[in-house]
């Protein structure tokens, strides 16, 4: 996240994201730029490609936060991403993603890092159970939009991504906000 508002809003709160760089990180940053061309006004988005496993709001325990997170990540094994479709998130939320396939390394790493969390009393943001999570890179924040546009934008974005852009992700990065501006510490995973 780049803008005032945006680091404002985010104070505070840590992610544990996953960073494509390769075939789905060129899918999503090609969705994202004719999106936002076609719409042809601007709107809140990511201004970087990322899967979130995790929100957390621990200001105080960021180190105890990261050596969680660190201990997770030296036993797990690089997880596969394969982008299935643009989809949307709908009202109240509005907004276009790129749901990604559950794969067994994907599913596998969200369900170590709940037992993981489990045993702790961190704070997390926005969980879902694992059957209830879906798996996404948001594209665009339409909950500005009104529901005519953001219909438009969902009919002539949604579609199911063919051939369906894979790679395998090697690295976590943990982000926080703190003071105005966006840390992080990129993590190896090391199964």
């Amino acid at each position: 996240m780049s803008t005032p508002d945006q680091l404002e809003s985010l104070n505070g709160q840590q992610y544990l994201v996953l960073r494509p760089t390769a075939d789905v990180a060129a899918t999503y940053r090609e969705i994202q730029s004719t999106a936002l061309a076609r719409l042809g006004m601007p709107l809140r988005h990511p201004h970087t490609e990322h899967v979130t496993l995790r929100g957390f709001f621990e200001p105080e325990r960021r180190e105890e936060l990261g050596e969680l997170v660190r201990a997770w990540a030296a036993q797990q094994s690089p997880i596969e991403i394969i982008g299935e479709a643009v989809d949307e998130f709908p009202t109240p939320w509005q907004i276009l993603v790129v749901r990604l396939a559950r794969t067994t390394s994907l599913v596998s790493a969200y369900s170590s890092l709940t037992d993981a969390l489990d045993c702790t009393d961190l704070r997390r943001i926005g969980e879902l159970p694992l059957e209830e999570w879906t798996f996404h890179l948001s594209v665009l924040y339409g909950k500005t939009l009104d529901a005519a546009t953001w219909d438009r934008v969902v009919q002539e974005e949604a579609r199911y991504l063919t051939p369906q852009p894979a790679e395998v992700v090697r690295e976590a990065e943990l982000v926080w906000y703190q003071d105005g501006a966006e840390h992080a510490e990129v993590i190896p995973l090391g199964g």
